[in-house]
């Protein structure tokens, strides 16, 4: 049971804080507040978010694979696929702000310039819509924790 619980923290860690770095980068990412130090602090920002969900994908994976439902439990659910599938939804989603981030980045060192107000409304759109995916995975892991699908 020590096992469970810690994997199930780590899980729930891993979560609290994609979430976190997730609704700071939503936060940060208006054309009305962009300035040099935001367009730093966004890529910091969107590297945590990066790093926490590969964490999220990694202690997912070893509560498949160590906890005690164990593999055979959560393979035959159709929940799983769902989960993972909205997972991936908003890992691929996320790419393309990450990449606009790292250009608008190098464009500042550059020469000092910031992106126009429709990129960065492009980009917060798109983490928008991570973001609103991102709360349906939970829900989908409550189901699939009770055995339901």
């Amino acid at each position: 049971m020590t096992l469970e619980a810690l994997l199930a923290y780590a899980h729930l860690l891993a979560i609290f804080t994609m979430v976190v770095f997730l609704a700071s980068e939503a936060a940060l990412c208006r054309p009305e507040w962009l300035n040099a130090a935001v367009v730093e602090r966004l890529g910091k920002v969107d590297m945590v978010y990066g790093i926490a969900a590969g964490a999220v994908f990694v202690t997912g994976l070893a509560r498949v694979f160590l906890g005690t439902k164990g593999a055979a439990w959560y393979g035959h659910n159709p929940l799983l696929y769902l989960k993972l599938l909205m997972f991936l939804a908003v890992g691929l989603i996320s790419v393309k702000p990450t990449m606009m981030f790292v250009r608008w980045r190098r464009a500042l060192r550059a020469s000092g310039t910031l992106p126009d107000a429709v990129e960065v409304k492009k980009a917060r759109r798109l983490v928008m819509v991570q973001a609103h995916i991102l709360p349906f995975i939970p829900l989908v892991a409550v189901f699939l924790a009770r055995g339901f699908g």
